[in-house]
């Protein structure tokens, strides 16, 4: 999160809004640990990473659906269980769950 934290300062200052992925849980093998965080501006900006690159696209839409009111906060999971796993590049065999919050100025 910390190397978040010039981007999102800039963001601030832009006036923009910002959106916060973080994985919360990892079951079996994951791409990052639990604590990696990813932030999205309103206009599609990304600093970080949750997936070392698999997920990352789709992240991005959950967090600008998040950002645009037409998806709750919360908890999303991306894995091999998943129907679209392969769709969304996470082949790591694991699961991964992060939480999606608006980051409140």
């Amino acid at each position: 999160m910390r190397e978040l934290l010039d981007d999102i300062d800039r963001w601030r200052l832009a006036g923009k809004r910002v959106a916060i992925a973080r994985v919360v849980d990892i079951e079996g093998s994951g791409p990052r640990e639990p604590g990696a965080a990813m932030a999205v501006t309103d206009d599609g900006e990304v600093a970080g990473s949750v997936s070392g690159g698999c997920v990352e696209g789709a992240v991005v839409s959950e967090a600008l659906a998040v950002l645009n009111g037409e998806q709750q906060p919360g908890i999303v999971t991306f894995g091999y269980s998943d129907d679209d796993a392969f769709a969304v590049g996470l082949t790591c065999g694991g699961i991964i769950r992060l939480y999606l919050e608006v980051l409140d100025w």
